[in-house]
């Protein structure tokens, strides 16, 4: 018993691990690895009511938190660095990301008989997600220093209202409206400035949860009631997505760029394969025992 609770510990702390990622990796789905593990649908009647059981949810969700924390202190510090200084190289390595997710996405919309009313919503978000990607990436080259408190609010509740949608990523939602760059340096300079970084960190936080809680009820009804619709339309937000990262960094290869660039699209396709390979080992694991 007492180890069957260590391992179903130890297995909580990594799906929160693997969510962390998502919170800064762009095109990592917390949503889709919670999926995989088969802890998705625990998480949304937790967020959708988050006062009932609250004792027991704060147990079951206390060592996701843990394991959070530690992605999250990680990867900032590594993902700020490669931005400053590899920019084009780590796009490329979002996309591989972002191509590995969309297995497991197509996986769940092939569940569901395909109608043609589909293409419809997969056309729309399609059409969004490529002009948020390309308007958000001159919004971050031109106003990065003068983001208001307001506007990062908003955003983050957008991407509190899309973390609990399977295949969205809350980092490729900050990167849309950008305001990625300028969050991320943000949470590496915590140590510089811990002013700085708690004025934002917890009003964002605040409407991020804001908009978890407030749409889960009806993110629960459309997936439940029109899976097949909604996860095509996740599947065009993703191939939008796709498309707007690699207009803004093709044109920047040049020289010996391009192999780095290679190079690192393959490990984002391999990273992002893997974790899903990793969530369907781990979750049968828990089940046995």
């Amino acid at each position: 018993m007492i180890k069957s609770s260590v391992k179903n510990f130890m297995f909580r702390v990594l799906c929160g691990f693997f969510i962390g990622i998502s919170v800064v990796a762009p095109g990592v789905s917390g949503s889709i690895m919670a999926v995989m593990m088969g802890i998705y649908r625990d998480l949304i009647n937790i967020v959708s009511n988050p006062l009932k059981n609250f004792k027991k949810n704060f147990f079951y969700l206390l060592p996701m938190g843990i394991g959070a924390l530690i992605s999250l202190v990680l990867f900032v510090t590594i993902l700020s660095y490669s931005f400053d200084k590899y920019p084009v190289q780590s796009q490329f390595l979002f996309v591989g990301l972002i191509g590995g997710s969309l297995v497991e996405v197509v996986k769940q919309t092939r569940k569901v008989t395909f109608k043609r009313h589909y293409l419809i919503g997969i056309v729309i978000a399609f059409v969004i997600a490529l002009a948020m990607g390309l308007l958000g990436n001159i919004e971050t080259s031109i106003y990065v220093e003068s983001i208001s408190l307001w506007y990062l609010c908003i955003v983050g509740g957008i991407a509190g209202l899309v973390s609990i949608v399977p295949g969205m990523s809350v980092s490729m939602i900050l990167m849309l409206f950008g305001v990625y760059n300028y969050l991320l340096h943000t949470a590496s300079g915590i140590t510089s400035d811990i002013g700085h970084f708690f004025s934002v960190a917890i009003p964002v936080g605040i409407f991020f949860l804001i908009g978890m809680i407030a749409f889960s009820n009806l993110i629960k009804f459309v997936f439940n009631k029109y899976p097949g619709f909604a996860y095509s339309m996740v599947l065009g937000f993703m191939c939008g997505t796709l498309i707007a990262v690699l207009i803004q960094a093709v044109p920047q290869v040049a020289g010996i760029n391009w192999i780095a660039c290679c190079i690192l699209l393959i490990i984002g396709l391999c990273v992002s394969v893997g974790f899903q390979l990793l969530g369907k080992k781990f979750n049968m694991d828990s089940h046995d025992t």
